[in-house]
């Protein structure tokens, strides 16, 4: 450590940040580390509530002067408090300029495309990690690829994820989806976070957002459209492309696509047609009525909900030598918040502690925290396995 904490976790009040907060104290107790947000009296009444023995922050989105003297108290900035695209522009560029490690769990490519055009050069340039989307979206996806592609060893074609899960919904993330709204075109790139000519033609022509209701092999299940598969492909693809200029290729022209998982083909049809149907309602002005309807910031899932919750990422992995194998990620508990709290806090933890990692720029969860994120991930208790290959 250089610094007098490891990581200070910024937006601990919040609903996913409270459950940061709970898991670092349970799993780190050695751990030099504290909490920073808005609102000191919130954060005075989570101290004491968690009994936490940690020092507190106070800043606001905007407070230039306090973000730097948080980002330069820290080896790693932990960020729970979104929406990022409003709450975070700031907080990011203190720790550029500090030279700060930074994690997150925003879904929010637009915004990460936005910190890779104004920080990925500096941030490569000095070493700097900035390490967005390592909750739920997208650590299964694209940690789940990584682990796929290393295990099979050889150059990968395609790979084809199917998704399914239990679990809730906060105010937090309802209020992401009503902040993102309509984006433009040139937002809705499949490859909107790769490198400038990194894209080949054929992977735009094999690569196009959409979805299909069939079966899928060696499974019970229907494929359907997936919740989370406009954010995690795009950073899926951008870890591919990272390792391709790094001359660690997945493969030649590497395509990936992302479904979701459903029990029988009618509830694919509700899910996908119902998922449609609230994109497009949260595109539209009726979005300011439906919001009255949904948790608010701040408001979750309960405990129950939580610890039941689980989630599964199956992968079929195409090899260019035409060999096909199967393998999946699997993890208990809600997994928008208990498991992205256990996700994001393994990544904080990895850029925290350990130095043999790729350098620095605008990264990925696969490429910025690779082979060690995945090792803690799994003593975590977050399997990854392969399957149907007896």
């Amino acid at each position: 450590m250089t610094r007098k904490y490891q990581i200070i976790l910024y937006g601990a009040t919040g609903f996913t940040g409270k459950l940061c907060a709970e898991y670092l104290k349970t799993n780190y107790p050695d751990l030099v580390w504290a909490i920073a947000g808005r609102n000191e009296q919130k954060l005075k009444e989570l101290k004491n509530e968690l009994g936490l023995e940690c020092d507190i922050f106070i800043a606001s989105a905007e407070d230039k002067a306090h973000l730097d003297y948080i980002t330069t108290q820290t080896d790693v900035v932990l960020s729970t408090a979104g929406p990022f695209a409003r709450y975070s522009n700031s907080l990011v560029k203190s720790c550029v300029d500090n030279k700060t490690h930074y994690t997150d769990i925003t879904g929010e490519n637009h915004w990460v495309k936005d910190l890779i055009d104004e920080h990925h050069k500096k941030a490569s340039e000095e070493g700097t990690r900035i390490i967005p989307s390592c909750g739920y979206d997208s650590i299964p996806s694209d940690m789940g690829v990584f682990y796929s592609v290393k295990q099979m060893g050889k150059p990968i074609r395609k790979v084809t994820v199917y998704h399914s899960g239990q679990g809730g919904v906060s105010g937090g993330t309802t209020e992401t989806m009503f902040t993102i709204g309509p984006l433009p075109k040139e937002k809705r790139d499949p490859f909107l976070l790769n490198p400038e000519n990194s894209v080949s033609e054929k992977q735009r022509k094999l690569s196009k957002d959409g979805f299909e209701i069939k079966k899928i092999e060696n499974t019970d299940s229907y494929s359907g459209m997936g919740l989370m598969s406009f954010a995690n492909t795009r950073v899926v693809r951008r870890s591919s492309a990272l390792y391709d200029a790094d001359q660690k290729s997945y493969g030649s022209d590497f395509i990936f696509r992302e479904l979701g998982s459903y029990p029988s083909k009618r509830s694919a049809r509700l899910a996908s047609f119902g998922l449609i149907f609230a994109f497009l309602v949260i595109s539209t002005p009726l979005r300011h009525i439906v919001r009255r309807f949904l948790p608010k910031p701040g408001e979750g899932p309960d405990k129950v909900t939580r610890e039941n919750g689980w989630f599964r990422g199956l992968f079929k992995v195409e090899a260019e030598d035409g060999e096909i194998k199967y393998f999946q990620i699997y993890g208990d508990g809600d997994p928008g918040y208990k498991a992205t709290a256990q996700m994001v806090c393994e990544s904080a933890i990895t850029l925290a502690t350990c130095d043999n990692l790729n350098s620095g720029g605008v990264l990925t969860s696969a490429y910025g925290l690779g082979n060690a994120l995945l090792e803690r991930l799994s003593k975590s208790g977050i399997k990854f396995e392969e399957v149907f290959n007896n």
